[in-house]
């Protein structure tokens, strides 16, 4: 992208701040705000500066409080910038918790560099970007999905038949608008279904009941899930050939 990416880093330790300023400083970064503290970055009228789309506030998770915690403030304030956590190890319960947060990077440290930079583009884009190990956590619940005792499940919260379709939509990603073509009813109605599921389910949102349909057996949603994850490659180059042509 041509447009310059502002990064602003949120890191507890010093050291930790000027490693991330070392590998994102380029042409194609402006590092605009760093500090140890989410109250750093805003100013006396509680604003970010430059709060636009194209800026990704990178905190580092090093530990999982202080990343998790950080981000849910950030998300609490409703900035507009993008929030890219990173991880020193990968927990899927973190993942999920960064994204129920609002988090849309989650990074786990273990890449190289060229990755993590071409991960915060993708953040800066718009896109989610998820560990690659997400994956395998997906792909080791196909058994346990198939083999699944959802109906049982289902009808231990007390889910109508319509309301386990609606939720198998809700796993495949639809919204409400296009789930309520698919049934043929209108989207007012889709809306009672959904939060009639999330009381039931007693979950907060759409991606916890999601979650709660793939613990439980309901359909198929590894395949449609895995659409989702978007490897990251990065940009490789041979080297320019410095030598005569023979």
């Amino acid at each position: 992208m041509s447009q310059l990416i502002k990064i602003s880093l949120l890191a507890k330790y010093e050291i930790a701040r000027e490693g991330l300023r070392n590998i994102l400083s380029g042409e194609s970064f402006q590092i605009q705000a760093s500090g140890s503290d989410v109250s750093a970055l805003f100013n006396s009228q509680e604003m970010i500066a430059d709060d636009v789309d194209c800026h990704v506030i990178v905190v580092d998770g090093g530990e999982i409080s202080f990343g998790l915690d950080a981000c849910r403030r950030l998300a609490a304030k409703r900035v507009h910038a993008r929030l890219a956590l990173l991880f020193d190890h990968y927990v899927f319960e973190d993942v999920v918790e960064a994204f129920q947060i609002g988090v849309d990077a989650v990074i786990v440290k273990e890449i190289l560099c060229a990755p993590l930079v071409e991960s915060i583009k993708l953040a800066a884009l718009g896109e989610k970007v998820f560990p690659s190990q997400l994956v395998n956590n997906l792909t080791s619940w196909v058994p346990a999905a198939l083999g699944g005792d959802w109906k049982s499940s289902a009808a231990s919260v007390g889910l109508s038949d319509r309301e386990i379709e609606i939720l198998e939509s809700i796993m495949a990603g639809m919204a409400n608008k296009v789930i309520a073509r698919q049934f043929g009813i209108c989207e007012a109605t889709v809306k009672v279904h959904v939060k009639a599921i999330l009381r039931k389910l007693g979950v907060e949102n759409r991606t916890q009941a999601a979650t709660w349909g793939v613990k439980n057996g309901l359909g198929e949603p590894v395949q449609l899930t895995l659409r989702e994850v978007k490897p990251v490659r990065a940009d490789v180059r041979p080297p320019p050939y410095s030598g005569r042509a023979a």
